[in-house]
């Protein structure tokens, strides 16, 4: 255990910016530092242990990205075909610019899935194309505990005939655009996303507490989440972007964005497998063809400035394959190297690879609202890379 991520750890949850945090550092395939402060539950004083797990969010993308990365080295997606190639319902979309329906210049096509430049919106009530995502999430919450609730599928459907923001392949957004790829990866894949997943990656990777929902046996170890409230810390039971806030049952919905659930050393797994270009344990999981494209990067510059401007703390990164990926050190705001690859959630868990190094951080959090935990994070990532680098 590292004494400065420790203490780092301990001021800010002293101080009420998050309930709980754990930290696992590896390098060279070695485990270097484990570090656990706080509570997973703070009502009941339950701590944060090595085995809590965590809804990951939007760290299910790079999983999810793998998944794309391993039909594309089978020959069954073609990263420049037409997303209606494999759905036909995303043919011939429209643009949304300040209410003016027009014909899209050219339909979206898979890379701009895994790039997010494909135009479609998370719900945003700034835009009409977030408006009708927003709608789209409305119906799911409206159906979410019924017999009725919506489908992987269905939600793909259901996106297709919202308007795009931009033309595709114009500009980065950061949307539905891994969703919409779980769906594509069901259809191609011919069975449940999550099937394939733990088909292809979650059994032969022994990552056996990760999976769009969480059983009865394990829900004792399932982090609450927690908000800011008037008087501090307060529970927040959120079914945010139509997930089930104790993911209790399986889902309808297989969120390719955002559905998995999973703890830092199920996660290790898949990011050492990253690592080795694609093995694991001595067996193949990926080519090493799949990996390399998988960790590059995507993004023209003319789209990066979208992304710096969405994210300036990303000042220094290219995005693609649902990651981002550092390009020059020398603009980052964070400690970082050239080639380093990962991302995070909206819960504030986070993981870095970083090649280079042969460094791997991941970080668990539960804190909607994550400002103050989103600081934590960046504090941790400097000081495992002034430690272990």
């Amino acid at each position: 255990m590292s004494d400065i991520i420790y203490q780092v750890m301990k001021e800010s949850i002293d101080s009420g910016s998050t309930s709980g945090v754990n930290l696992l550092v590896i390098k060279n395939g070695v485990e270097q530092c484990y570090c656990e402060y706080g509570y997973r539950d703070l009502e009941n004083r339950i701590p944060m242990s090595r085995d809590t797990i965590f809804r990951m969010y939007s760290q299910t993308k790079p999983i999810t990205a793998a998944a794309a990365m391993l039909l594309t080295a089978r020959g069954k997606i073609d990263l420049t075909a037409n997303v209606s190639e494999y759905l036909p319902e995303y043919a011939n979309p429209y643009v949304n610019v300040n209410g003016s329906r027009v014909p899209s210049k050219k339909e979206v096509q898979v890379r701009d899935l895994l790039h997010m430049t494909s135009g479609y919106s998370y719900p945003d009530n700034t835009t009409f194309a977030g408006r009708q995502a927003e709608s789209v999430f409305e119906e799911i919450d409206k159906r979410l505990y019924t017999e009725n609730a919506v489908t992987t599928s269905e939600f793909a459907s259901m996106m297709a005939k919202t308007d795009l923001n931009f033309h595709p392949g114009e500009h980065f957004q950061y949307g539905t655009s891994a969703d919409i790829m779980g769906a594509l990866i069901e259809k191609v894949a011919d069975m449940k996303f999550g099937e394939f997943l733990k088909k292809e990656f979650l059994e032969p990777l022994e990552m056996t507490d990760t999976d769009f929902y969480v059983p009865k046996a394990k829900q004792f170890r399932l982090a609450k989440t927690y908000d800011y409230c008037e008087n501090g810390l307060c529970e927040c039971k959120t079914n945010h972007l139509g997930l089930r806030y104790m993911r209790d049952i399986p889902p309808a919905f297989e969120s390719g964005g955002a559905g998995l659930c999973s703890t830092l050393d199920d996660y290790s797994h898949f990011t050492t497998m990253l690592m080795n270009m694609g093995e694991y344990k001595g067996r193949r999981i990926m080519p090493e063809a799949a990996v390399k494209h998988m960790i590059h990067g995507g993004l023209t510059p003319a789209q990066m400035k979208d992304l710096h401007l969405g994210w300036d703390c990303l000042t220094g990164y290219s995005y693609g394959n649902f990651m981002r990926v550092c390009v020059d050190e020398s603009e980052t705001v964070l400690f970082s190297a050239k080639g380093e690859y990962g991302w995070d959630g909206w819960l504030g868990t986070f993981f870095s690879n970083d090649p280079k190094n042969g460094l791997t951080t991941l970080i668990g959090l539960q804190q909607a609202g994550h400002g103050r935990a989103g600081t934590l994070m960046k504090k941790l990532k400097n000081v495992v890379m002034s430690e272990f680098t």
